[in-house]
């Protein structure tokens, strides 16, 4: 199984996937088109949300970390920083480890593996490439934003009306990952923002085509009756000319994914879905409390695992 994801969402998808299969033969691979240097150290949003949700030691909002304090921030603060976007000192620790290892001339994905094994999660966390790509989100002036200037910043208020991602065009997917995808028996989408958090990761060329050759790559919808439960993702997709809508999560991934699951509230897309010759099914996809979340996971497994014509557990 190898999880493409970002975001909170994406980690949580990574959490209940986690609970139900061997973590041996599961491969989450993580957007960085968020990665930034804040504060002088580079940190990877994406990357820290996941490791953090599968250790167990998420915040309380879904990233960062739970119990943290902010004393640094505080001086920071006192001192007349810009404390727009706040590390608190645990997760400062991984940006600071991170960021000695990357200046001493060590990939992210290497560093990334280090990172977890202390932290205990056992499936192989990796991020989509180990070269820079960066998102870049355009307002309706034409004037381009970084991607934490746009979200943590000016708190994702604008306008999008164009995306691109730096550097992905030039980027070479990190160790391992064209591997995990060509091994697969399903590649799952997880229900992050398509456009902010999964496109910067079929951005890498490489990755993209391992995708499209896959038999089975089904995704789970971000939406619920066209809104999000977090984030920006319904707005992004309308600025994007996408509907805000299932059939707008199929477009984003029009000749990518095989099958699309919807939460039951949305079981009338089923059939439009399905006109459009996805396999489309109906479920609850609720996955903010872990132990609901796990019984998710299995349903959505089995019921993917079995239109595919996969053994189902």
């Amino acid at each position: 199984m190898v999880l493409l994801s970002g975001g909170v969402g994406g980690a949580r998808m990574a959490r209940a996937l986690a609970s139900v299969l061997d973590p041996e033969r599961f491969t989450v691979v993580v957007n960085v088109g968020d990665d930034d240097v804040i504060h002088g150290v580079h940190v990877a949003a994406d990357l820290d949300t996941v490791m953090y949700t599968l250790a167990g030691i998420e915040g309380e909002h879904g990233w960062g970390r739970r119990n943290d304090n902010w004393s640094v921030m505080a001086e920071v603060g006192r001192l007349g920083g810009d404390t727009s976007f706040r590390l608190g000192d645990l997760d400062l620790a991984t940006c600071l480890l991170r960021n000695d290892a990357l200046q001493s001339g060590r990939t992210l994905s290497s560093i990334t593996a280090e990172l977890c094994a202390a932290h205990g999660v056992l499936p192989t966390v990796v991020p989509a490439t180990d070269d820079e790509v960066r998102t870049k989100l355009q307002q309706p002036d034409g004037s381009w934003l970084d991607f934490q200037d746009y979200f943590v910043r000016r708190q994702h208020k604008d306008r999008v009306t164009a995306v691109r991602y730096a550097g992905a065009d030039r980027a070479a997917a990190a160790p391992g990952v064209i591997e995990a995808i060509g091994e697969a028996d399903i590649v799952v989408i997880a229900p992050s923002n398509p456009p902010l958090s999964i496109w910067p990761i079929l951005g890498v060329p490489d990755i993209r085509s391992a995708v499209e050759a896959a038999p089975t790559v089904a995704a789970m919808s971000p939406l619920f009756g066209g809104r999000a439960l977090k984030g920006p993702a319904a707005e992004v997709m309308t600025g994007l000319g996408l509907e805000a809508s299932n059939i707008g999560i199929h477009e984003a991934y029009a000749g990518l994914i095989s099958d699309l699951v919807v939460d039951i509230g949305d079981a009338n897309d089923v059939g439009p879905l399905q006109d459009r010759g996805v396999r489309a099914t109906a479920m609850d996809t609720r996955l903010g409390e872990r132990a609901h979340a796990e019984s998710v996971a299995e349903y959505f497994l089995d019921t993917v695992a079995s239109a595919a014509g996969l053994p189902v557990r």
